[in-house]
């Protein structure tokens, strides 16, 4: 009864890590997404007359730290 018990906790503890993990990825994917929209929100002002360079470079910066630290996955889906 004790090894199907220890299973069982193992199992949970393994679905409780998957379970986190896919969060943490959605979590990343939102934060990339919304950095690329201020980039696109920036280089359409810029490009507009109501925004600087400054700011879309800013925007790209934060962007590529963002994809150096998670990765680019969000951009392909």
């Amino acid at each position: 009864m004790s090894g199907f018990l220890d299973r069982a906790k193992e199992q949970a503890k393994q679905g409780l890590a998957q379970g986190k993990q896919k969060v943490d990825e959605l979590q990343q994917q939102r934060a990339g997404n919304e950095l690329l929209r201020k980039l696109g929100a920036a280089y359409y002002a810029e490009h507009r007359g109501s925004g600087t360079p400054e700011a879309t470079q800013s925007a790209l910066t934060a962007l590529e730290a963002h994809i150096a630290a998670h990765g680019d996955s969000f951009l392909h889906g």
